[in-house]
């Protein structure tokens, strides 16, 4: 089918600008569609989710809103009635083009169609599926199919990455990196994964459904799992994906404060409170009101000052040091752990009434070593990271079995250490090699 030809009038200097929301959790294609509205003399706004897309309609309305056919955060069904009946005026378009048929037609619907098709035909990864694939992706697990690339070297008689990788010219976590090209988007079923979790084993897909589910509600969420393994970025998803994603979120480390200073670091203070507190202060759950307090090692907590946080989280209310009015305040708790908690409650170190109405819903962070096989996959995120100020690195075949012979206690905080190390070790060297592969001193 031949693309929609929409002739542009250039605006005149008179006319409002135009303004299209763009609501979808896949960066890559808010970017590419920004790109053509923007060629077309549109103001582009990015959402993440539909919680997000909501609110930036509330705060500006937009002639018109794109919507990925996905949300990470709301049902579409839904989500298209209620933003339809309330922003009756606004062009509403879906990347499969199904809900918005029911609306009348707008006098933006050819130019935002047009636009949608010319970023689709860009999209090589999302669009092009393999034929008579059953999702968008096209795809399943990474490790039992071909890439993209693959599949169409192998019609035109080319080297696929597998025999390229065995005559030795291209690295290991390129090949990671063609195989994982379509999969890294999608979860099987076609859902995809969330951006802050990289990796496709199962146990990583399965901490973004629950994220997805939880996330638009306020129950308070229990994050359980090792040092380094990314329990902060889930708290941080579960913040982004919730309606509450335009308002503060304000962590605590309860580990790192000393436990004489931890009461007023969270509750806040008056002037002359204590020796030392010279002027008033809000505390940390204060100033996360109508957002998302996030409170990191919670084990670590005194058990004095749990009694005091239980009582904030029956009734809401605190009352800050050395005051003795109550203030309302309306935050969704998180909360995380390295220990396991309920084992530490029934040992007497957790009051168990606390631990109770902190855990209505777990989600675990895995070690690494339970999701090896994504090693390949993180290596290339963090070198990508690394790569954002000096030239990013490659790294070669003997490096990579090196890093997948660690056992990492660290886990995935250690795996980026470990690069950051090397890439300096690198010096100008393009490619890292095992003698830059140092694992430093491990903690028993």
């Amino acid at each position: 089918m031949q693309p929609y030809m929409v002739p542009v009038v250039p605006p005149s200097p008179k006319t409002r600008t135009r303004t299209a929301l763009v609501a979808s959790a896949d960066r890559s294609f808010r970017q590419r569609l920004a790109e053509v509205l923007s060629g077309l003399r549109w103001k582009v706004r990015e959402a993440e989710g539909g919680a997000q897309a909501w609110a930036e309609a509330e705060a500006a309305v937009p002639e018109a809103v794109i919507v990925d056919a996905w949300l990470p955060d709301l049902d579409m069904a839904e989500f298209l009635r209620d933003f339809k009946g309330n922003f009756p005026g606004v062009d509403v378009v879906t990347t499969s083009n199904s809900a918005s048929a029911e609306s009348p037609r707008g006098p933006y619907r050819q130019e935002l169609l047009y636009a949608l098709r010319q970023s689709q035909e860009t999209d090589t990864a999302a669009w092009k599926a393999a034929p008579g694939a059953g999702n968008v992706c096209g795809v399943g697990a990474a490790t039992s199919h071909p890439s993209a690339g693959d599949a169409a070297a192998g019609a035109k008689g080319e080297r696929t990455s597998a025999e390229m990788a065995s005559a030795g010219l291209i690295e290991s976590s390129e090949i990671a990196m063609r195989a994982n090209g379509l999969a890294a988007r999608c979860e099987p079923g076609g859902l995809e994964r969330l951006p802050e979790l990289i990796g496709n084993a199962e146990c990583m897909l399965e901490i973004s459904r629950r994220i997805r589910l939880v996330a638009p509600r306020m129950t308070p969420v229990l994050i359980e799992g090792p040092t380094g393994s990314g329990k902060e970025l889930v708290a941080e998803a579960l913040h982004r994906l919730s309606a509450r994603s335009r308002k503060p979120f304000v962590a605590i480390n309860c580990a790192a404060i000393p436990e004489a200073l931890l009461e007023a670091e969270l509750f806040g203070h008056t002037r002359g409170a204590f020796t030392g507190a010279v002027q008033g202060r809000v505390g940390r759950i204060e100033a996360a009101d109508g957002g998302t307090l996030f409170l990191d090692e919670i084990g670590e907590m005194p058990l004095a000052l749990q009694s005091k946080l239980l009582r904030f989280v029956e009734c809401g209310e605190l009352q800050r040091v050395g005051e003795n009015e109550t203030v309302k305040v309306d935050v969704r708790i998180l909360a995380a752990t390295h220990r396991p908690l309920a084992q530490h409650a029934r040992d007497g170190g957790f009051r168990s009434d606390l631990y109770y109405r902190l855990a209505v819903f777990l989600i675990r962070t895995p070690a690494l070593a339970e999701h090896a096989q994504d090693l390949p996959l993180l290596v290339d995120h963090f070198l990508q990271k690394l790569g954002r100020e000096t030239p990013v690195k490659r790294i070669g075949q003997n490096a990579l079995a090196k890093l997948a012979g660690h056992d990492w206690p660290g886990n995935v905080r250690e795996l980026e250490h470990v690069l950051e190390r090397a890439v300096i070790l690198a010096g100008e060297s393009p490619v890292l090699t095992a003698s830059e592969i140092d694992f430093g001193l491990t903690v028993n």
